[in-house]
């Protein structure tokens, strides 16, 4: 593997850090933290992906699949230090192609990405994990779960949760060959630096652009990105292997998402309540036709979605807190900076009436990150 930079160095450490999916949400805040904190980070992306989260980032870049394992042998050679935040992320059940698209990202990639890691002797693997494969309790589904809490594998799940339970699975097996692994458990996150978008940066573009017209009820466990990320590094620097720690900042229910959706954007939120086994019934129709005959069409409230807001899921985070010192910040904040981000960087705002968004901090921060980037010149490790 050819790698030129100017932050190259044959000492260990200046060994870089890899990150997979780093050009989704988590991914893309994480790159930036360890670049501001002075880390050399390389990313392995797939060519056919929107990878505008890493353009004028002083980052090297690995181009492979990580179903492809040779080629994720090649992304790892010479790293110190893994974040495996690449997934396929889904709320349908979708067509036998579309399950086993999941699987093979999710569950073989992530075996390929373990095992590519132990061969490099790459050190500390931490996995991106999902709150949705973390257990409840059957009885009263809304108390809070924490990480001793086994997933429910008897009731209907979305295909996604079942391959990211495989996925810990892949990472206890890792661990019971000697390798350092542990699990980073995300809630629905919330921020900027969203390229995609992701699901509730699409939601908060929508609401925003008059196009959101109802509401479902029901709640869940919401991280602000500066969280998550913190979470990843605390996982890095003091998890111990074979773990996994639960981090979510705040629990919300969605009329308290819209109240914070009103107040970033100064568009009316709407009233109209839509109860939830309603929505789920029109929404088992809508998503069987829309994943045969539409397969693009983005799908909001799909039954997988609906499923989970109905339990009203909370979070324990008391062993992430004891045990690594992890402080959650603020929703509030969160949003705020999620809406500054779509408003200016993506201008996906544009609704007349909107209001501009308080500050343009959050903004800057990612300009000056990309400015930084565009002044040092960033390696392709061809993988």
């Amino acid at each position: 593997m050819n790698t030129q930079s100017s932050q190259a160095s044959d000492t260990p450490q200046a060994a870089p850090v890899l990150i997979t999916g780093s050009a989704g949400h988590v991914g893309a805040n994480l790159v930036r933290r360890l670049l501001d904190d002075g880390v050399r980070v390389r990313v392995l992306l797939r060519e056919e992906d929107n990878n505008a989260a890493l353009d004028g980032l002083a980052v090297e870049r690995a181009w492979a699949d990580i179903r492809d394992l040779d080629a994720t042998r090649r992304a790892v050679e010479g790293c110190r230090g893994v974040y495996h935040v690449a997934a396929k992320i889904s709320t349908i059940d979708g067509d036998l192609a579309h399950r086993r698209e999941i699987y093979e990202c999710n569950v073989l990639g992530t075996r390929n990405l373990l095992q590519a890691a132990r061969e490099a002797e790459a050190g500390r693997v931490v996995v991106t994990g999902s709150f949705s494969a973390v257990g409840y309790d059957l009885d009263d589904p809304s108390a809070p779960s924490d990480e001793t809490m086994q997933f429910y594998p008897m009731e209907r799940t979305m295909p996604y949760e079942r391959s990211k339970t495989l996925v810990e699975h892949e990472c206890l097996r890792a661990v019971a060959k000697g390798q350092d692994v542990i699990v980073a458990t995300c809630c629905a996150v919330v921020g900027g630096a969203d390229y995609f978008p992701s699901r509730l940066g699409r939601t908060l573009c929508d609401y925003t652009n008059g196009k959101l017209r109802a509401y479902v009820d029901g709640g869940f466990e919401f991280v602000a990105a500066r969280d998550i990320v913190q979470g990843h590094l605390l996982c890095m620097e003091k998890g111990r292997s074979g773990e996994k720690y639960i981090f979510s900042s705040q629990y919300l229910t969605i009329s308290d998402i819209l109240d914070l959706y009103e107040e970033v954007s100064g568009i009316p939120r709407p009233n109209r309540r839509i109860p939830a086994n309603l929505m789920y019934v029109f929404s088992e129709i809508a998503s069987f036709y829309l994943s045969r005959f539409h397969p693009d069409f983005p799908q909001r409230f799909t039954p997988g979605a609906i499923r989970l807001l109905k339990k009203c899921r909370h979070a324990n985070l008391a062993k992430a807190k004891n045990e690594l010192g992890y402080q959650p910040g603020s929703i509030r904040d969160a949003v705020h900076e999620a809406y500054a981000f779509h408003y200016h960087q993506r201008k996906a705002i544009d609704n007349p009436s909107a209001k501009p968004p308080r500050d343009n901090a959050a903004y800057e921060s990612l300009e000056d990150s990309g400015e930084e980037g565009s002044a040092a010149t960033a390696s392709e490790a061809q993988a």
